[in-house]
């Protein structure tokens, strides 16, 4: 199993009566197609049931970054719920530089989405006999990120890593998925953004 990350979903941030700074959010939307993977994922309902229930301390993290933390779910700083529209996340800010710096990017409007970095149990998803479509049916929750770098679904590692399974699925070059993924609409494969 491979460690992936999503990302593009939009946060705010607001103040409590006590003064706290408070972000919430989806961290994923279900039923949503991805932007380009260059496959096309969607998120079933139910996916983050068995992770949340399984009581693992969640973090949160600015960008995915272990050294930035934002809280946990076991110190109940981060709250997550699986509502009827995906995974919803409540989180207080904390008072540290990382915490302050985030409370004013977001307040000025520069920073608005949210992450999740995940991995997926055997099983856990669907392909399309093409390799065109994921969907996730059971997602093994790590962490979430509110993230100050690309749009929805950005070029990840993570999913840069699994493009070799990919192209063998869709019978589409390697290098030519990777230059895809990073630079969409540069490499000829106009027709994958299509399906």
């Amino acid at each position: 199993m491979e460690f992936e990350t999503r990302s593009g979903r939009p946060v705010e941030v607001r103040a409590a009566d006590d003064g706290a700074i408070i972000v919430e959010g989806y961290a994923a939307v279900f039923n949503s197609d991805s932007e380009p993977l260059p496959f096309i994922e969607r998120i079933a309902p139910g996916a983050f049931a068995k992770s949340l229930k399984s009581r693992n301390n969640i973090r949160m993290y600015m960008n995915h970054d272990s050294s930035m933390l934002l809280g946990t779910t076991r110190s109940k700083t981060v709250r997550l719920v699986e509502d009827s529209k995906g995974l919803f996340v409540d989180a207080d800010l904390p008072d540290t530089s990382v915490g302050r710096d985030l409370s004013v990017l977001m307040q000025r409007g520069d920073v608005d989405s949210m992450s999740f970095g995940f991995t997926v149990p055997q099983g856990g998803d669907r392909w399309s006999d093409d390799g065109t479509r994921r969907e996730l049916r059971q997602i093994r929750l790590f962490e979430v990120s509110v993230v100050t770098g690309f749009p929805a679904y950005a070029a990840t590692s993570a999913s840069v890593r699994s493009l070799d399974a990919l192209a063998t699925r869709t019978g589409i070059d390697a290098d030519q998925l990777a230059r895809e993924v990073v630079e969409p609409g540069t490499s000829g494969l106009a027709a994958v953004h299509r399906i």
